[in-house]
């Protein structure tokens, strides 16, 4: 299991973005079909995902998805067709079949690469 730095960033609410193929890194499994960016900030973002997208069986028959904290991931952000990684630093169901899932961005990418990336996420309401 990988040990999490704990950084402190402020957090940007965002709306609108699908993350698409979730998929660990060690081994290489799809976790999850696809998710929703919650919010971002320039050392992670908070994704949530419903237990329908989820696609291993084990995953999906349990309340936790608490076995992937620490896994080294890789997503899609769809509207923007970026890949991009991190580890999942935590895990909470929220409620019906709802899972929100935290993911720090790794080491290798550059600060200002990420302030750029919360910067051009959308905020709720940006597009009315």
């Amino acid at each position: 299991m990988v040990k999490m730095e704990k950084r402190i960033a402020n957090r940007k609410s965002i709306e609108g973005i699908t993350v698409s193929h979730v998929t660990a890194l060690a081994p290489v499994c799809l976790i999850a079909r696809e998710g929703v960016l919650v919010n971002v900030s320039s050392s992670g973002f908070l994704l949530r995902i419903h237990r329908n997208d989820l696609v291993p069986k084990d995953l999906k028959s349990n309340l936790t998805l608490e076995g992937l904290e620490g896994e080294p991931i890789m997503m899609t952000i769809t509207e923007m067709d970026l890949d991009i990684d991190g580890y999942i630093t935590r895990t909470q169901m929220v409620g019906s079949g709802v899972f929100e899932v935290a993911v720090d961005f790794t080491q290798d990418a550059p600060p200002y690469w990420r302030e750029c990336l919360c910067d051009l996420l959308p905020e709720p309401g940006e597009f009315d």
